[in-house]
């Protein structure tokens, strides 16, 4: 069983989890890049890399830490096998922010509205 990882692109064709990446340094992203290749290859994925968030219009979250910083993608299915990630943010707090949320969901909504 495999799944595809892509990247939400905004209507201007520009992908803000992508953005993100180029931000962090090498081995944040190698090891951002290893949580997916498991989200990609494994059948069934531990929830400390990859759970669906309580609460959410079917908002999945991915977990990544990398050394004491913590990281986490969000995204959504697109049928069973595609893992659509729609944002990308550094985790300063125990909680998601609720903002981050917003966005993934209203990222969603656009992605299958212009599908």
């Amino acid at each position: 069983m495999s799944r595809n990882v892509v990247f939400f692109q905004t209507e201007s064709g520009q992908s803000p989890v992508e953005k993100f990446l180029d931000s962090l340094t090498a081995k944040q992203a190698q090891r951002v890049i290893w949580v997916l290749k498991l989200i990609e290859d494994l059948k069934s994925v531990p929830t400390q890399y990859f759970r669906k968030m309580s609460g959410t219009e079917g908002i999945w979250e991915v977990r990544v830490k990398a050394g004491s910083n913590m990281f986490r993608l969000l995204g959504f299915f697109d049928g069973s096998k595609c893992v659509v990630l729609a944002h990308a943010f550094q985790k300063k707090t125990k909680k998601t922010p609720k903002h981050a949320i917003l966005l993934a969901e209203r990222r969603k909504r656009d992605y299958f509205r212009r599908k």
